[in-house]
């Protein structure tokens, strides 16, 4: 069964927190923040590309909170599931069987994004 919960619960989370952090008026994370959410925009790379290199890089350091954002902004750009299920074959490989338990959480979380409508 898929828990299509799931991505309201993180989106909750990631929001209230985000707000909280930077209600803090801390002028160096308001600076990271600023600089991711500018790093993925359109520019010589197109959004779609820079997703998937997010959703590899982040595949690789074992962060599952930056696969679950990639993971969304990858199907909101219109990514399929096949290349999805690539690009984390790509982080899986360059990370390494220790990424494995990563795909998993992964894969389930692309379900629930396509169970959530």
């Amino acid at each position: 069964m898929i828990d299509i919960d799931k991505v309201d619960e993180f989106n909750s989370y990631r929001a209230k927190m985000n707000d909280k952090i930077l209600a803090e008026n801390n002028k160096i994370l308001k600076r990271i923040f600023n600089l991711d959410t500018n790093a993925f925009t359109e520019g010589a790379l197109d959004k779609k590309t820079k997703e998937l290199l997010g959703l590899v890089a982040s595949t690789v350091l074992r962060c599952d909170d930056c696969v679950k954002y990639h993971l969304e902004a990858s199907y909101k750009e219109g990514i399929t599931r096949e290349e999805v299920m690539e690009t984390l074959s790509i982080g899986t490989l360059i990370g390494g069987t220790i990424v494995i338990p990563h795909l998993r959480r992964a894969f389930e979380y692309w379900e629930a994004l396509e169970n959530a409508e």
